[in-house]
């Protein structure tokens, strides 16, 4: 992980929780024009996932390890998925996830993992899509084998994933929907539902009221966005770039059915994929001489935006790429 750390016991220092009381039943302006109640207002509920059931791909190593701990500590029920099962299981028990094991670059696997979650946990609320794969070498002596490898992992097991998940998702919010309005319906006195049947969300609202169905956090890559020579990764750029594009049509086609569809694209953080340079001067003083803050990132730098990204504090916010790089596509 390329530093020890240790989360706290009780990260989230808050009792309530948005499932239980949500932040915006009352407002800090209750009290007056311009004046905030500071006894109903805390401003870190907002980023509570506690009670939320999580999915992250590519969680044996790197940053998908990371944040399957960030999103444990921080009280999210984490199912952690991956090829290497004895990672995965050592991992689990470490912060008391469920290790299902998944090639996600198999759609079998990809259908059981989002199976067997539902199964276990009764519903998906969070899908971070973080396996990946990175090959180099030339653009023109890349293998047909190989772009098309690259492909399924990066981009096609995202979307696959993310319609599976989204799938759950919509059918959780149709059944609440129409239980509400049938509710409704009793206490009016009509023997028939009214309202919009369309499933709009699930068991509790987001932000200014609007109903939350789920999540979904792509991880890209700034190389989804700039290009990568002299590292010659053509069929990386181009699945990455792919994630960047899926993300915003997606998160357009789901926003009115309270599906919220984001994505972070990292710099160069450690990870297997990046181990190479780590240590290596050549790569070191490349990064060092082209990031304008002359450094890797750190593990715990990608924590704030995943919790951003998976709480109620982006409730207004989807189609969106969040760039941490340390200024590298700012260039």
């Amino acid at each position: 992980m390329g530093q020890n750390w240790v989360m706290p016991d009780n990260p989230m220092p808050h009792d309530s929780s948005p499932h239980d009381s949500s932040p915006h039943d009352s407002s800090p302006h209750d009290s007056g024009p311009g004046q905030f109640r500071a006894d109903s207002f805390n401003p870190t509920d907002l980023f509570d996932v506690r009670g939320r059931v999580a999915v992250v791909t590519g969680a044996s190593s790197g940053l998908g390890e990371r944040f399957s701990r960030v999103l444990a500590a921080s009280g999210a029920t984490v199912v952690v998925a991956a090829r290497r099962a004895d990672r995965l299981e050592s991992l689990a028990g470490e912060i008391g996830a469920t290790a299902l094991r998944c090639d996600v670059a198999d759609a079998g696997d990809r259908q059981h993992l989002i199976n067997e979650t539902v199964r276990a946990h009764g519903r998906i609320d969070i899908l971070v899509n973080n396996a990946g794969t990175s090959p180099q070498g030339r653009a023109e002596e890349e293998s047909l084998e190989q772009i098309e490898a690259v492909m399924e992992v990066n981009a096609v097991a995202p979307f696959h994933l993310a319609q599976l998940a989204a799938r759950d998702m919509l059918r959780r919010a149709g059944e609440q929907t129409a239980s509400a309005q049938a509710a409704g319906a009793r206490r009016t006195g009509n023997s028939e539902p009214t309202g919009n049947s369309e499933p709009t969300g699930n068991s509790e609202p987001t932000g200014n009221g609007q109903p939350s169905a789920g999540v979904i956090i792509n991880i890209a890559s700034m190389l989804g966005l700039v290009a990568a020579t002299p590292i010659r990764q053509a069929s990386y750029c181009a699945s990455k770039g792919a994630v960047v594009n899926l993300t915003r049509e997606l998160a357009a086609q789901w926003a009115r059915k309270g599906i919220r569809v984001n994505a972070i694209a990292p710099g160069w953080f450690p990870s297997e994929m990046t181990e190479s340079m780590f240590g290596d001067k050549g790569s070191e003083a490349f990064v060092s001489t082209n990031c304008p803050m002359a450094r890797f990132g750190k593990p715990h730098e990608l924590d704030g935006v995943l919790l951003f990204l998976a709480s109620d504090a982006s409730s207004y916010m989807t189609g969106q790429t969040i760039v941490v790089d340390g200024g590298w596509t700012a260039r």
